[in-house]
């Protein structure tokens, strides 16, 4: 065989090898993909796919949300969390609105969410993504139901901050309350030597009678759907209707103090992919 198709046959093998790399827990076979993103074309995010968040939005976290922090490169998605001052244009004097008495956000970030794009209710969901543990980053890969919050439902494949993993479900609780069944992971156990520079795998499995949590294969959270009922407002379960896909990196919030941190600071996805039965 020439030399030059040789090299021709190692490249796509070894494509083939990656595109075909075990996940863990294995996808059973009845699985077929129904949406991906695998970030390939450089430049802004597929618009098909995703809208960006824009301004404050949400938990009084510091970071000001912007297109311009969100691109593709590489084969990856880069959400740039970023040191920068930025005018908030809603600013009012004496407000009692966090999002409307700050003159300026001290820092800028990217958040993605397919609201107005695609929603999916049950399936198998992989997602490849990597970012360093540092104070003051939230990253995190969830979705939410439609309706107000939390009557729409959460589920939080992953969030990052003072020093653990999370993966949660949230729901109504009583009296307007909202409900937890939340789990934490010191990051110490997924080997914090190596963190920072690794690529990790969430998956989520959802059904009619669960929903299970996995972290390069470990189980973190598993919900049984039957116990999800909103306790405030009409009696639904949340996890039995469409959820959207989001993906962002906060700043600050829960997320601690980040003025020890150097910015900027990347959060990196790989792939996004959902598959049904």
């Amino acid at each position: 065989m020439p030399r030059h198709y040789q090299l021709i046959f190692a490249i796509c093998a070894a494509v083939a090898v990656h595109a075909e790399e075990p996940i863990n827990p294995p996808r059973d076979p009845a699985y077929k993909l129904v949406w991906s993103d695998e970030f390939e074309k450089d430049g802004a995010p597929d618009p098909s796919k995703w809208r960006s968040e824009s301004g404050f939005e949400r938990n009084q976290e510091l970071q000001w949300y912007q297109g311009e922090n969100v691109r593709c490169a590489g084969g990856l998605l880069i959400i740039e969390g970023r040191r920068e001052q930025v005018t908030n244009p809603h600013f009012i004097e004496g407000s009692d609105d966090w999002k409307k008495n700050r003159r300026h956000a001290e820092y800028t970030s990217g958040s993605l969410v397919t609201f107005g794009k695609n929603a999916w209710c049950f399936g198998r969901y992989e997602v490849r993504a990597r970012f360093k543990a540092l104070p003051g980053l939230w990253p995190a890969i969830w979705t939410t139901g439609r309706g107000r919050w939390p009557h729409g439902g959460e589920i939080d494949l992953m969030e990052f901050y003072d020093e653990k993993i999370l993966a949660n479900f949230v729901w109504a609780g009583k009296y307007g309350h909202d409900h937890w069944n939340a789990s934490q992971h010191p990051i110490s156990q997924f080997n914090k030597e190596t963190w920072d520079e690794t690529f990790h795998v969430w998956v989520m499995e959802w059904n009619h009678q669960e929903i299970s949590l996995y972290l390069n294969g470990k189980l973190l959270n598993k919900l049984h759907v039957e116990s999800a009922i909103n306790q405030d407002g009409p009696k639904i379960n949340p996890f039995l209707s469409p959820h959207h896909f989001r993906l962002n990196l906060a700043i600050g919030g829960a997320g601690g103090d980040p003025s020890g941190t150097t910015f900027p600071q990347r959060y990196e996805v790989d792939y996004v992919r959902i598959y049904q039965r």
